[in-house]
């Protein structure tokens, strides 16, 4: 590197013009890497996958405004430029929370706490699906009648609920499942909607399927029908409150009688190719090794090439 960059100063101190423009790209190296890091950082704070797509198509926003002041479309320039203000806007007011903590730990300093994915400290996909297990065999045997979404690959949009239900953001476990659907509470009529480890809500209402069904199924069954008829991608588990039974639904077809057993052979098996274990973002010591053997070529080769210029130019 010493050697490197020895080289480069022989090459540039003949040629002020030359010097000037190779600290001018040295200084947009600098930059570009700047905004790299910081987008990762950002990426990395990031644990949720419905927000990192928002950022991800903001990123898109601003790079099809910049496309289009670069071959001069003035006029749809101006209209990106607004959509990715009112978007920004739009994602400062529903990622508050997020923004809060990125803010504080920022001020106590904490900054190799940002270069860690929270999902990490999240459990497992197995450690979930025992929870919701154990749930149903409980509410199975008690004939206690529940209704369970559970998200496997995108998330599911509020607006295919016909009621979006009650913010609960609380973490999966038997005894709160258990708690939501006896008949004694507010929220034990509606359906649950879990998200990776998190309860999101409860007491939702869910569209009814306008197939025909047996008479034996109730309402609930219907409406795990529907949902799964609407969202491809989600599961519904139904806990009958006449006869216990267990059904699984799933792109609009119910699969019962279960046993608990088999619930959670299926469970394992559906999320099994879910990437909701995955981390967002590489491993930042992985990725700087990454980078560093490309930067180092990269310089290398910059070098070469400032290098032959001069020697072109003598």
């Amino acid at each position: 590197m010493e050697s490197l960059w020895q080289q480069w100063l022989a090459n540039s101190s003949g040629n002020p013009s030359s010097l000037l423009r190779s600290i001018q790209q040295f200084w947009v190296a600098i930059d570009l890497g700047l905004v790299f890091v910081l987008t990762y950082t950002i990426l990395v704070a990031i644990g949720e996958r419905r927000t990192l797509w928002m950022v991800q198509g903001l990123v898109v926003l601003v790079l099809a405004a910049g496309l289009s002041s670069t071959l001069n479309l003035k006029l749809l320039h101006f209209v990106l430029d607004k959509i990715t203000i009112v978007s920004a806007v739009a994602m400062a007011v529903t990622l508050q929370s997020e923004f809060r903590q990125f803010l504080e730990q920022l001020g106590r300093g904490d900054i190799g706490g940002l270069f860690q994915s929270s999902r990490e400290s999240l459990p497992k996909a197995d450690s979930v699906v025992d929870e919701v297990v154990d749930a149903i065999k409980e509410l199975s045997q008690n004939r206690t009648g529940a209704l369970l979404v559970l998200e496997t690959k995108q998330p599911i949009d509020e607006r295919d609920f016909s009621v979006p239900g009650v913010k609960l953001n609380a973490e999966v476990s038997k005894e709160l499942l258990q708690t939501i659907f006896q008949t004694s509470t507010l929220l034990h009529d509606g359906a649950v909607l879990i998200r990776a480890s998190r309860i999101v809500s409860a007491g939702i209402i869910l569209p009814l399927s306008e197939r025909t069904a047996s008479r034996q199924l109730g309402t609930r069954h219907r409406a795990a029908m529907g949902i799964t008829e609407r969202v491809k991608t989600c599961l519904c588990v139904v806990v009958s409150e006449e006869t216990g039974s267990i059904s699984l639904a799933e792109r609009g077809s119910l699969n019962r009688p279960l046993t608990s057993s088999k619930l959670k052979e299926l469970l394992e098996a559906r999320f099994s190719s879910t990437v909701d274990g995955e981390v967002v973002a590489p491993n930042w010591r992985s990725l700087g090794r990454r980078l560093s053997s490309r930067g180092g070529a990269a310089i290398a080769r910059f070098f070469r090439r400032s290098s032959s210029a001069s020697s072109d130019k003598k």
